[in-house]
């Protein structure tokens, strides 16, 4: 062999020795993505059956003549929830929701309620979406009050009418009474639902949730 071919062989084994390397070093970076994916592929999920119940409270106060339906409400959750002896959510963990409904009271009729769901619940620091059902209040009746309230005026504008002017003030002094009884009813009779903040509150998925595994 001439020194120039054995040159020139020697040029092309010491190109080749870095060209091999660099292969190799392709091969085990495709190799070690393909185990990272695999691996993310694998991770065990866990799915929180539909029907269990998430156990909050509120962070903040609600009220039908403060809060419209769109709104959003934050809350705590005060109770783990648990599936097949893991716990899914912890304790602690920070909870949205939303008014779904809210109709502030009349003045003398019409009863204030207020409906609610929850939008998101924190697993790990990641929020992820839940549907469950709904809770609602509802304030009381108006009429029980407000038929004590027009009867009791009317009865004091028949006794101010009676001591004023016999029997012809008694029925003067009736129809007065009774309006300053509704008077009364309507400035007065307005019934809010209002929620405290630290309110407990109970909601069901009303569907699966399924997060990653703690």
């Amino acid at each position: 062999m001439t020194l120039p071919k054995r040159k020139a062989y020697l040029i092309a084994g010491a190109l080749a020795i870095p060209v091999l390397a660099l292969a190799l070093f392709a091969a085990r970076a495709t190799t070690d993505l393909a185990t990272d994916a695999a691996t993310k592929l694998m991770a065990r999920e866990v799915t929180v059956p539909a029907g269990t119940a998430i156990h909050v409270r509120l962070d903040h106060s609600l009220a039908t003549d403060q809060n419209g339906p769109g709104e959003t409400f934050a809350a705590t959750v005060v109770a783990p929830v648990v599936v097949n002896g893991e716990t899914v959510i912890p304790q602690g963990a920070k909870a949205e929701g939303v008014v779904l409904n809210s109709q502030a009271s009349g003045r003398l009729k019409g009863r204030a309620y207020m409906t609610l769901a929850l939008n998101t619940v924190e697993v790990n620091g990641t929020p992820y979406e839940v549907q469950t059902n709904t809770v609602g209040r509802q304030s009381g009746s108006h009429k029980k009050r407000n038929i004590a309230l027009i009867g009791g005026g009317a009865g004091g504008g028949l006794l101010i009418g009676a001591l004023a002017g016999g029997g012809k003030g008694a029925l003067i002094g009736g129809p007065v009474g009774a309006g300053a009884g509704l008077a009364a009813a309507a400035i007065t009779g307005k019934k809010q639902v209002r929620i405290p903040a630290e309110s407990a509150m109970t909601f069901r998925l009303a569907e699966p949730l399924t997060v990653p595994e703690g």
